[in-house]
C-alpha cells in the first residue's frame, strides 16, 4: 500500500476515534452519575459558569498541550502541535453530542447504570481507535507522556495518579462551588476502572485494524 495513502488512512481513523471518543465522554455524562475523570474538571466548571463542556474541555486541553512543551522541551516533537486541532475538533464534537443526546436522560438508577456501561464501551472504543491510528496523542494522554518521561515512571502508574488528580481536583471545586458534590459521582469512579479494561477487550478483538493501519509491524 502507497504511504502516502496508509497515512491518510491512518490520520482519518484517528479523528473518527476522536469523534467517537467525545461522544463516549458526552453519553457518561449524560447517565448523570458523574462524568469521566478527563472531563471532570471541566464539567464542575460548565455546571457553574456560562461556557460549555466542550469549551471547558478545549481550555483544560490547551493547558495539557503547555504542559508538555514546558516539561519536554526540544524533545517535544513538532508534529504534537496538531494535538492543537485535534483539541479543537475533540472539544466541538463534546458539544454537538450534548446537543444530540439532549433528550435522553435515564430516569432510574439502573438505566444510568446500563447507560453508563454503554458510553464506557464506546469511548473505549475510540480510544482503541486513536491507538490503531498511532499518529498522534490527545492532550491528555500526551500529558501524562511527558510527565512519566521527565519522572522516568511507568506510563500507567503516571495515569493512575494523573486520573485521581484530576477527580480530586473536580470534587474540591464542585465543594468550593455547590458546597456539596455537583458532576462527580460513582460513574466517575466505575469509568476510570472500566474503560481501560475494555479497551484492552477491544485490542484483543480488533487487532486485524492495526495490523491493516501498521502493516510494518506485522
Amino acid at each position: 500500500m502507497n504511504l502516502n495513502v496508509l497515512l491518510i488512512k491512518r490520520y482519518l481513523v484517528f479523528i473518527l476515534g476522536v469523534l467517537i471518543n467525545s461522544f463516549g465522554i458526552s453519553f457518561i455524562t449524560k447517565a448523570s452519575l458523574g462524568t469521566s475523570p478527563i472531563t471532570s474538571v471541566p464539567y464542575v466548571f460548565s455546571l457553574r459558569f456560562t461556557p460549555t463542556l466542550g469549551e471547558c474541555s478545549f481550555v483544560l486541553n490547551m493547558l495539557f498541550i503547555f504542559l508538555q512543551l514546558l516539561l519536554l522541551r526540544r524533545d517535544f516533537q513538532k508534529i504534537q502541535l496538531l494535538q492543537i486541532a485535534v483539541n479543537f475538533v475533540f472539544s466541538w464534537f463534546i458539544d454537538v453530542s450534548m446537543l444530540l443526546l439532549a433528550s435522553f436522560a435515564p430516569v432510574s438508577y439502573a438505566a444510568k447504570l446500563v447507560s453508563l456501561a454503554a458510553g464506557c464501551a464506546i469511548l473505549a472504543f475510540g480510544i482503541s481507535l486513536e491507538v490503531y491510528a498511532n499518529v498522534l496523542m490527545i492532550p491528555g494522554e500526551g500529558a501524562v507522556y511527558a510527565i512519566s518521561k521527565v519522572l522516568n515512571k511507568e506510563f500507567g502508574v503516571v495515569k493512575a495518579g494523573f486520573d485521581i488528580t484530576l477527580m480530586l481536583t473536580a470534587v474540591t471545586l464542585s465543594l468550593l462551588f455547590f458546597r456539596g458534590l455537583n458532576g462527580i459521582g460513582e460513574g466517575t469512579v466505575i469509568s476510570a476502572f472500566i474503560v481501560g479494561m475494555i479497551v484492552r477487550l477491544y485490542n484483543k478483538r480488533l487487532g486485524f485494524i492495526g495490523s491493516y493501519l501498521n502493516p510494518q509491524r506485522q
